[in-house]
């Protein structure tokens, strides 16, 4: 006689769970040769990624605690002192953080700007539209070399497009190139106007995708200029302003080809960004250590920029 005390027993699991499943000779032969294939595949990627990209990287951390000039058979330990060197006051790093400070955010912050208006703009589907988008796109295609060698011509005062446009307003040209207080706002342009039709494409493409239904409720809700595009477009463009802002920071702290071109990091150090600083001290200079170590806190930055990035667009991206 069975009671309510009495524990209830339950179905063993081996009882009610699928017999296991036997793998044929032919599956498992399928499943080792899609194995064989994607390690195929992968390995060659892999081992690019490995010698070309982390071995350089570590190699670089590596030289950064020696010294080296080239010449000597190899690197001498001398610990952290290429680091405390850098961190002095007065060296040639802070010079190097604040004109790629200021270079990555004007180009940055005026490229979306840009960019965003010439994409909206170009969405409308104006006539010569196509012409626009062609022309707009075209500086993009230039190589940075090719970029400098122009803006080195328009920026002449004597005879180049800078002379004619100051003396519209009866002033001289400025020297963009060889005063100090020009020459990082010449870099600064020649970049921005190489970028700007990257960007404006790639807004405009992204103002074609989206949703017209959202548009169509906005509009019945009489939703309109301002307004709709403060609380509906630019949140739909989140993801491709994320996308645009990170690769926009690390192409801008990159850029060696025009300022090599342009300004060659000069006058002084006034347009002396932290790719020509290690350009300059690996090849100039002959200071392997210092460079490996200017170019560890090069990536240190730009890295924790792209994590922090990546942090908050996780609150405010919108991608749905």
């Amino acid at each position: 006689m069975t009671t309510l005390l009495q524990p209830v027993r339950r179905p063993s699991r081996a009882r009610t769970s699928a017999p296991p499943r036997r793998s044929s000779p032919q599956l498992r032969r399928r499943r080792l040769t899609e194995a064989a294939l994607f390690w195929a595949l992968i390995l060659p990627n892999l081992l690019a990624i490995v010698v070309f990209g982390y071995y350089p990287t570590l190699y670089n951390f590596v030289l950064s605690f020696t010294d080296w000039d080239f010449v000597q058979p190899a690197p001498v330990v001398v610990g952290l002192d290429n680091y405390i060197e850098l961190f002095q006051s007065g060296s040639m790093l802070m010079d190097a953080l604040r004109n790629t400070a200021i270079f990555v955010l004007v180009a940055v912050v005026g490229t979306l700007f840009g960019g965003m208006a010439i994409g909206a703009l170009l969405a409308q589907r104006l006539r010569f539209s196509g012409l626009v988008r062609t022309l707009a796109f075209a500086p993009h295609m230039l190589p940075g070399a090719a970029v400098g060698v122009l803006w080195l011509f328009m920026f002449d005062p004597n005879y180049g497009l800078s002379r004619w446009l100051f003396s519209m307003f009866g002033m001289e040209s400025p020297h963009w190139t060889t005063t100090s207080d020009f020459s990082l706002w010449s870099i600064t342009i020649a970049y921005a106007w190489q970028r700007l039709g990257f960007v404006a494409i790639i807004y405009y493409t992204a103002i074609l995708d989206l949703p017209k239904d959202i548009y169509e409720a906005a509009a019945l809700d009489g939703a309109r200029g301002w307004p709709l595009f403060r609380y509906i477009t630019l949140p739909l463009l989140s993801p491709v302003t994320f996308f645009l802002t990170v690769t926009g920071i690390i192409a801008a702290a990159q850029t060696f080809d025009i300022i090599a071109t342009l300004t060659m990091g000069g006058p002084g150090t006034s347009s002396t960004t932290l790719p020509w600083m290690i350009y300059d001290q690996a090849f100039v200079d002959f200071n392997i250590g210092t460079s490996a170590a200017t170019a560890t806190v090069m990536f240190v930055l730009l890295l924790v920029v792209t994590l922090v990035q990546t942090k908050y667009a996780s609150k405010q991206v919108h991608y749905s």
